[in-house]
């Protein structure tokens, strides 16, 4: 459906039982956060917040808080949006097909930005601490905008194709903000550091448009990776099935169908920003980042206030990170050749492991197929957009699968350790960058990555009863307690953990055991707490011509180290009193 408006969308959604209200004041600080999780867990409606206490304005949250209402926003556009992209993908595929597309050239023009001359947006004025002021977590260092469309024009070339739309995290109270000003959190391998970098160059601020609201496709078009010099805008006007208006606000780009924006400029003055509770389910901690000085903050007639809350996954953002993955997955032969599939695994925090099929066809003669061309497109990954975050990456081979399921993480990382030949199949890359928000690493955006490449038949048969005393996790996986070191010692004189055929590929080392019921857990402790050059060892390593790897078990360190952030944990007084929020006879009862 094509909303024009941010209440439109509200509107739909409660008409068809997607959204509750909820009329009573609730608190931005910290319960309407608990609320919102708790909602969310239970996959239920989105919820419109009629009264926030410090706050003119209502709000509203989980509106993509499960696929079948993402689908249900998207439902007369998803089909148009897909085929646009399949097209770009492989344009000879309205030659064999011309009338599935017939319109599809149609649905580009038609979506293409529209400049109005009054945009809506600038109706009315406020102010950043009319906000609502919503704090997620016991620990963060003030109120953020928890969705926004942070919109910068390129200074070389300015207007709407030169645009950049990204969802970089603003703090807007805290710390030693004061009302005028913001704090600009935008992380490294980000569409608006090209344009802060080029405003520099030219000795001039850059101009940052901060939307919040509009048209839920707005806010989807922020965080899809689209390749640089591809207009959100226009795939704002896909996906909407409405072309994205936008006008000037003195020199500022706005858009005219956002509910607010915050109009301002960074330059090269700092301040510091968080701690945040991040969605990686750690804190990200207090470091300086670009200080944006606000001009203004204007806001349409009856505006509402959208937000989420980040934290350990599965969150809200989880269902953007699955319909991204829905719309891109035929780009992913075209930008990577040779690779099949991908997928972020966002129980483990996204960024830290990364899965992929690839092909193996450098050597298609011999009898035992090894990973060669894997490799090629290892790097080609780690090398590519928002991939070049991952620190885990799995590769195999589709020659040896065709039917492998990317998404069955048993399935997956069972033919997977069946083949790692660890003596080899083992390839790091030391010293360079990882996501901003992990701190498994030894500094801010700085860390390693490891790529794990398995090509060929199994080479050891998986063991499911362990010799020692252990938990297994998945067939050939132990997670057990103890100092590392000592745990590869030990490892070293037992004969089930010796050799490439051990049936034990895989042992992992945690502070406690019990944390570990899920393999959901399994793959969150172990690939947020890890950091590949630093807390991978194993059973006889050894180095080969600067090639790690070893003749036995590899052992994952994945302990909290005293550099670690601390993990999120909800406040017990707020958490009690929403509790009585949704007993029986309280204002929330019969949502969950």
């Amino acid at each position: 459906m094509a909303y024009s408006s941010l209440r439109a969308c509200v509107d739909d959604l409660e008409k068809n039982g997607h959204l509750v209200r909820i009329a009573e004041e609730m608190d931005p600080e910290l319960e309407m956060a608990e609320i919102h999780r708790r909602v969310f867990d239970a996959s239920g409606p989105a919820l419109y917040f009629e009264r926030v206490k410090g706050s003119p304005f209502p709000a509203v949250s989980n509106l993509f808080g499960t696929m079948d209402r993402v689908r249900f926003m998207f439902r007369d556009t998803m089909e148009a949006v897909k085929k646009a992209v399949r097209l770009k993908a492989d344009p000879t595929e309205a030659l064999r097909d011309p009338f599935e597309f017939i319109g599809t050239p149609w649905t580009g023009l038609t979506s293409l930005p529209m400049k109005v001359g009054s945009p809506t947006v600038l109706k009315h004025t406020t102010s950043l601490g009319q906000l609502p002021q919503i704090r997620s977590w016991p620990m963060d260092g003030g109120a953020y905008v928890l969705l926004p469309q942070v919109l910068t024009e390129d200074p070389d070339k300015p207007g709407p194709m030169g645009t950049n739309v990204g969802m970089y995290r603003v703090q807007i109270s805290g710390n030693e903000l004061d009302g005028t000003n913001a704090g600009l959190h935008y992380q490294i391998h980000r569409g608006i550091g090209i344009h802060h970098t080029a405003a520099l160059r030219r000795g001039e601020p850059l101009r940052v448009s901060i939307h919040v609201g509009g048209p839920p496709a707005h806010t989807f078009a922020a965080v899809m990776p689209l390749p640089e010099g591809l207009s959100e805008l226009i795939f704002a006007g896909m996906l909407g099935g409405r072309r994205f208006r936008w006008g000037r606000a003195g020199e500022h780009f706005v858009s005219s169908d956002a509910d607010f924006v915050i109009v301002g400029t960074v330059d090269t003055e700092l301040t510091p920003e968080g701690p945040f509770g991040d969605h990686l389910g750690y804190y990200s901690l207090t470091h300086d980042f670009p200080l944006m000085k606000v001009e203004a903050v204007y806001h349409r007639p009856d505006p509402i206030w959208p937000f989420t809350i980040v934290g350990r996954p599965p969150a809200e953002d989880s269902c953007f990170g699955a319909l991204i993955g829905e719309l891109v997955r035929p780009m992913v032969p075209v930008s990577l050749p040779g690779v099949h599939k991908t997928h972020a695994v966002d129980v483990a925090g996204v960024h830290p492991l990364l899965l992929a099929i690839g092909s193996e066809r450098y050597v298609p003669y011999g009898a035992t197929r090894t990973p060669q061309e894997l490799l090629t497109q290892a790097n080609a990954i780690l090398g590519f957009n928002q991939a070049s975050l991952a620190k885990y990456l799995m590769i195999t081979a589709i020659q040896d699968a065709p039917d492998l399921d990317i998404r069955d993480m048993k399935g997956f990382l069972g033919h997977v350790l069946s083949r790692l030949d660890l003596r080899r199949d083992l390839h790091f890359q030391t010293k360079t960058t990882i996501d901003t928000l992990d701190y498994s690493g030894t500094g801010l955006n700085e860390g390693s990555k490891v790529v794990l490449a398995a090509a060929g038949p199994p080479i050891r048969r998986l063991g499911t009863e362990s010799p020692i005393e252990a938990k297994v996790v998945l067939p050939g996986v132990l997670v057990l307690e103890g100092e590392t070191s000592q745990v590869v010692e030990r490892l070293e004189t037992h004969p089930a953990f010796r050799g490439q055929d051990t049936p034990w590929p895989l042992v992992v080392v945690v502070d406690d055991v019990d944390e570990i019921q899920r393999l959901e857990d399994f793959l969150w402790v172990t690939f947020t707490r890890s950091n590949p050059s630093h807390d991978l060892f194993g059973v006889h390593a050894s180095v080969e011509h600067k090639h790690w790897g070893c003749d036995g078990s590899l052992v994952i360190d994945a302990k909290v180290k005293p550099h670690h952030a601390p993990p999120l944990v909800e406040d017990p007084k707020v958490t009690a009193r929403v509790d009585q929020l949704f007993a029986k006879g309280g204002p929330l009862h019969g949502i969950l």
